[in-house]
């Protein structure tokens, strides 16, 4: 905007999204957070907008598929509003 390559209105979501590695991919349904940490670092930040958070003590070395399964349950049960009330 500054050297007057672009104007202020075409920055969009979509145009401020091509500039994300994660460009093309969708969106995240499901962030599993390992270790007991409740916070996400920045992590994914614009990505997850709407998506649902797991968190969980296990730590990553030793999480496995049944901790995974657990996870999805646990999901599936969840209503999602996508950002509404």
């Amino acid at each position: 905007v500054r050297k007057n390559e672009i104007s202020v209105n075409d920055i969009t979501e979509d145009y401020f999204e091509k500039f994300l590695y994660t460009a093309g991919m969708p969106d995240v349904d499901l962030l599993i957070r390992p270790s007991g940490e409740l916070r996400l670092s920045n992590f994914l930040i614009w990505q997850t907008a709407y998506a649902e958070y797991y968190f969980t003590d296990i730590l990553w070395p030793d999480f496995s598929s049944d901790d995974l399964d657990e996870a999805l349950k646990a999901y599936a049960r969840r209503g999602r509003r996508f950002g509404g009330a």
